[in-house]
């Protein structure tokens, strides 16, 4: 009987000091699950934390295939070293803020066992606060590459890959540091047939130190480099052109909302005017951040935030029922977001 097939996880991680422990044992839970389906090797890269990081990891060091601590050049680079010392045929990455939720990895497996057609999986994903507390589910449709060259983005710690797709694109362009993850899905995309899996995959942690909030303008910038990068791809090129309004369209929402989550509140409203002009179907499914963004104009900040506790309160009590108990990093007692406002 040949060997249940190895997955290897990557964490890139950089002074996470206070979500690095929760983000491991996420990892290593989905060992327990495994039931001999699947061998899981865990990697972990720290770009030289300063806050305590390496003493967490140290503590774990047995239960992983290889760490290092050291300076790097970011994110991609990190990733890309840690996959070079990976020898799984499924991968993923798990940044150091962010969680696996129950059998993952475990359904991730099945999925790409019964296709092998398939190059890349993703599924859903909760979006949580600080303190674990869920916020909203974020749901996905069954998006190929016509999708994500308009993009339509879906949440990175919820995707998992094949080896032979992540090496036929050569991995992650390591000049990207905020829309990385969204160029190499279409690179993928462009060579493997890729899936959405309507299972609830990994939390993403919404806090005032993640890259989307403190260097929300950056991402716009991004998505606007690799607009032009798929311009020159001469098998991309003829699909933007024929959905230009749709592409531009979905690089200046994009670029809007998180032009709104770093607090640029009258530069979103500006781009999301472009939006509207561009691909308005699209841009208006926005219609609650474009109406707090020019609400915040005029004093409207009170509103805004008693708009978000409002919402944040009615998924709070819808999301609570999970079977999430005890789960590392997930807390579903009573609590009040305080990222929004």
């Amino acid at each position: 009987m040949s060997n249940p097939p190895l997955v290897s996880i990557v964490t890139p991680s950089y002074n996470q000091a206070r979500y690095l422990e929760e983000t491991i044992r996420s990892v290593l839970a989905q060992r327990s699950a495994a039931n001999g389906t699947f061998r899981l090797e865990y990697i972990i890269v720290d770009g030289a934390s300063t806050d305590g990081s390496q003493e967490i990891i140290s503590r774990y060091a047995d239960q992983l295939a290889w760490w290092v601590s050291e300076a790097d050049q970011g994110q991609a680079q990190a990733i890309n070293k840690g996959f070079q010392h990976a020898q799984g045929e499924i991968l993923g990455w798990l940044n150091s803020d962010d969680l696996y939720l129950p059998s993952a990895v475990q359904q991730a497996v099945e999925i790409f066992q019964t296709n092998p057609q398939l190059g890349l999986i993703f599924g859903d994903a909760l979006s949580i606060d600080e303190q674990g507390h869920p916020i909203h589910r974020l749901s996905f449709g069954n998006w190929g590459l016509a999708e994500l060259i308009r993009f339509r983005v879906i949440c990175q710690p919820a995707v998992f890959f094949r080896r032979s797709a992540w090496d036929s694109v050569g991995g992650l362009d390591e000049s990207y540091h905020y829309m990385l993850d969204h160029l190499l899905w279409i690179q993928i995309a462009r060579q493997y047939p890729i899936q959405h899996i309507s299972s609830l995959w990994a939390a993403a942690r919404q806090h005032a130190q993640a890259k989307n909030v403190a260097q929300a303008a950056r991402f716009g910038e991004e998505a606007q480099r690799i607009f032009e990068w798929m311009q020159a791809q001469p098998d991309l090129a003829e699909q933007v052109y024929k959905a230009r309004n749709q592409v531009r369209g979905g690089v200046y929402r994009l670029r809007a909302r998180y032009l709104l989550d770093g607090g640029f509140a009258a530069e979103a409203l500006r781009v999301y005017f472009k939006a509207l002009q561009e691909n308005p179907t699209f841009a208006l499914k926005h219609w609650h951040r474009i109406l707090y963004a020019g609400l915040s104009l005029f004093g409207g900040s009170g509103l805004r935030r008693g708009y978000y506790k409002m919402s944040y309160r009615r998924n709070f009590h819808r999301l609570r029922n999970l079977p999430l108990n005890d789960w590392p990093g997930i807390n579903l007692e009573d609590g009040e977001s305080k990222n929004y406002g």
